[in-house]
């Protein structure tokens, strides 16, 4: 068992997740309601004669399943950023859960933070010699401003 020291214990560590606001309950019961309205309109098509306007509404029914199918697969990647005085470490995690990492000494990085008047924060990045590295790009504009704020904290303490 190795001990660690003062000098590698994280100051800062985060797992930013990409944001979905439509809860797997909520996607059932949209799927339930588009299914059902699609199934009756449907209906009102083949009763009119109309009968390959139903193979549509069932088409309509699996492009949107598969359009939140998707969206639900990309929200699987994440990022982990940890802060210590000797090291920052940078983990991008893919959907399919590929992991690259990287690591600085957190006394050479710089952290570049985009802002616009109306938006707030639009992009944060690592920057250490001709390496940039964007974080936090799937955040919203107020929580990438939190986050900008707490990482540029940590980063600085951890200089000191």
């Amino acid at each position: 068992m190795t001990a660690r020291n003062d000098h590698d214990a994280p100051i800062f560590s985060a797992t930013l997740t990409p944001y979905r606001s439509l809860s797997p309950a909520g996607f059932g019961a949209l799927m339930v309601f588009v299914g059902a309205t699609c199934f009756g309109a449907g209906l009102l098509f083949w009763s009119i004669g109309a009968w390959p306007i139903m193979g549509f509404m069932g088409l309509d029914v699996l492009l949107v399943w598969l359009a939140f199918t998707l969206n639900y697969r990309a929200a699987r990647a994440y990022e982990e950023i940890v802060v210590s005085r000797s090291e920052l470490l940078i983990r991008k995690v893919s959907p399919r859960g590929r992991a690259r990492e990287i690591r600085f000494n957190p006394s050479w990085v710089r952290l570049d933070v985009r802002r616009l008047e109306d938006e707030g924060v639009t992009r944060i990045e690592v920057l250490s010699r001709n390496e940039r590295v964007p974080v936090a790009a799937f955040l919203n504009p107020d929580d990438r401003t939190s986050f900008a704020t707490a990482f540029g904290a940590a980063l600085a303490e951890a200089r000191r």
